[in-house]
């Protein structure tokens, strides 16, 4: 089964800042000129508005995955999608600083860099735009009567930020027809945490 680029659309809190989810270090640092977002980044085990749905499991494991390049500060993301599954380090607007689950929204920060994408990104929300954070990874899926059902294949290769669409599957769209490798931000090492994180969970699901 084919590998096909995923990509979901949330909303971040009112004005792209939760203040209850800064530390008083992170809302002195707004203060003085720098940005933090933050809000929910992915959900599981709900049909989102694309009429996925990320079952626990994977979404779980793919977090794990994602929090070593959150730790490693390797957590890019852009300003608005691209059509391929490569993060373009010179599009690079923001860096997820910290993920969490919230019951099964995944929540996290995000800190806007000093570069062009960054203080385009940053004008927009001083302005009043409108945002959200959307997940671009790849994978599979397959119909169920409950809807379509992301497969354990997905792979989570960062969050972008893009405008809040009339309709959320505009920015949600999968691109079919267009085959993908597997996306080169993950090194060596990462692939092997990766497989060792699988073989966790599996032996964990295996004993509940």
């Amino acid at each position: 089964m084919k590998k096909v680029l995923l990509r979901e659309y949330y909303e971040l809190c009112e004005g792209g800042v939760c203040q209850d989810l800064l530390t008083e270090e992170e809302k002195r640092y707004v203060a003085n000129g720098g940005m933090i977002l933050s809000g929910k980044l992915q959900e599981a085990d709900v049909q989102n508005g694309n009429g996925r749905i990320y079952p626990h499991r994977v979404l779980m494991r793919e977090m794990e995955n994602y929090s070593k390049l959150v730790n490693e500060r390797r957590a890019l993301g852009e300003l608005d999608h691209p059509d391929d599954s490569v993060i373009n380090l010179k599009n690079a607007s923001h860096m997820i600083t910290e993920v969490w689950w919230d019951d099964k929204n995944v929540m996290g920060k995000v800190k806007v860099l000093n570069t062009p994408s960054g203080k385009i990104l940053q004008a927009l929300v001083n302005d009043g735009a409108s945002l959200g954070i959307s997940s671009r990874g790849l994978g599979s899926v397959h119909e169920s009567t409950n809807g379509t059902i992301v497969e354990d294949d997905f792979q989570l290769i960062c969050f972008d930020f893009v405008s809040e669409p009339s309709t959320p599957g505009a920015y949600m769209s999968i691109s079919e027809g267009k085959n993908y490798e597997e996306p080169n931000v993950f090194t060596k090492a990462d692939k092997i945490n990766r497989m060792l994180n699988d073989i966790l969970l599996k032996d964990s699901g295996d004993n509940e």
